[in-house]
C-alpha cells in the first residue's frame, strides 16, 4: 500500500512504473488498495463485468455515481479516477463540466474521458475548473460500433501519426496521465516518448510509464479475458466451489449447525 495518500500532482514523467486496476464496490477497492496499487479506476467496464452489458454505451451517469460513492468509501490512499461514461462530454464542455462535477461529488479525484485532439477543448475546460483529467487513447470502447468491434489501433502509418497527435493535443490541454490502450507496442513506446506526461498502458506493451488492467481480469472472474490482460487468480472457481458446498449442506441439513444459531 503507498505510505501516503496519492495526488495527481503525484503522478509525474519518469517516476513510475504506477500500478492502476479498475474497482467498482467498496470490499474490492478496500483490497486492491491494500495490495498496493498507485490508482484505481472506476471504469465504465463495470458495464461489462459487473452489470452483464455487451459493451460501455449502456452506462449511465447514475451507474458511474453510485460506483464511484462506493469506491471512495474505502477510503484508499490509491488516486480514485472516475471515467465519464457514453454521451456524458461529447455534447461539448458545459455538459461535460456539469457530468464531472457529479463525479468529484461522489468521491472521484479525477474523471477520465475517451478521444483524442476532437476533446482537447472539454479537458481543457474541464482542468481549469479544478477538475484533474486523465486522458485514454487508441482502443476507445465507447467508439466500438464506429471502430467495428474491440479491435487494435496504430497499425497504419495514419493512426500511428493521430495517435501522436492526440497524445500531445491532451497533453497540452492539461491531463495529469494518458491511458493508450490496444495499441501496438512500439506505437505506444513512440507515443510515450513524445509527451512529458505519464503513459499508462493496457495492451499496449511495457514501454509505457504504467500499466492498468481490468480487476476481473486479474482475478478470473471474467467470462472472456483479453489476450493482452493476465490471471493472477481463479477467484471464480473459488466461489463455485464455496457456494457448491453450500448447497450441499443445507440439502444435507448440515448447515445451520449448533455453532450457528441460538436458541432462546
Amino acid at each position: 500500500m503507498p505510505d501516503k495518500k496519492r495526488r495527481v500532482t503525484d503522478f509525474v514523467k519518469g517516476g513510475g512504473p504506477y500500478v492502476w486496476v479498475t474497482a467498482y464496490d467498496y470490499p474490492t477497492a478496500k483490497l486492491v488498495d491494500e495490495a498496493g496499487v498507485d490508482g484505481i479506476l472506476v471504469g465504465d467496464s463495470l458495464g461489462m463485468v459487473v452489470l452483464g452489458l455487451p459493451n460501455t454505451l449502456g452506462v449511465t451517469l447514475a451507474d458511474m455515481v453510485r460506483h464511484t460513492q462506493a469506491v471512495a468509501r474505502a477510503a484508499p490512499k490509491a488516486l480514485v479516477v472516475a471515467d465519464m461514461p457514453f454521451m456524458t462530454y461529447e455534447t461539448g464542455p458545459r455538459d461535460a463540466l456539469r457530468n464531472a462535477a457529479r463525479l468529484i461529488r461522489a468521491g472521484a479525484e479525477a474523471v477520465k474521458l475517451e478521444g483524442g485532439s476532437e476533446y482537447a477543448h472539454v479537458v481543457e475546460k474541464l482542468v481549469k475548473a479544478g477538475i484533474p483529467v486523465m486522458g485514454h487513447i487508441g482502443l476507445n470502447p465507447q467508439r466500438v460500433l464506429a471502430l467495428g468491434g474491440f479491435k487494435m489501433v496504430g497499425k497504419t502509418e495514419e493512426q500511428k501519426k493521430k495517435l501522436v497527435e492526440d497524445a500531445k493535443a491532451l497533453r497540452d490541454a492539461g491531463v495529469f496521465a494518458i491511458v493508450i490502450e490496444f495499441v501496438p507496442a512500439s506505437v505506444a513506446k513512440e507515443v510515450t516518448q513524445s509527451v512529458d506526461v505519464p503513459t499508462i498502458c493496457i495492451g499496449a506493451g511495457p514501454h509505457c510509464d504504467g500499466q492498468i488492467l481490468v480487476l476481473h481480469d486479474v482475478v478470473g472472474l471474467s467470462e472472456r479475458t483479453p489476450s493482452f490482460a493476465k490471471r493472477y487468480a481463479n477467484v471464480a472457481e473459488e466461489i463455485l466451489s464455496a457456494v457448491r458446498q453450500y448447497v450441499q449442506e443445507v440439502r444435507a441439513r448440515a448447515f445451520p449447525a449448533k455453532e450457528h444459531y441460538r436458541d432462546v
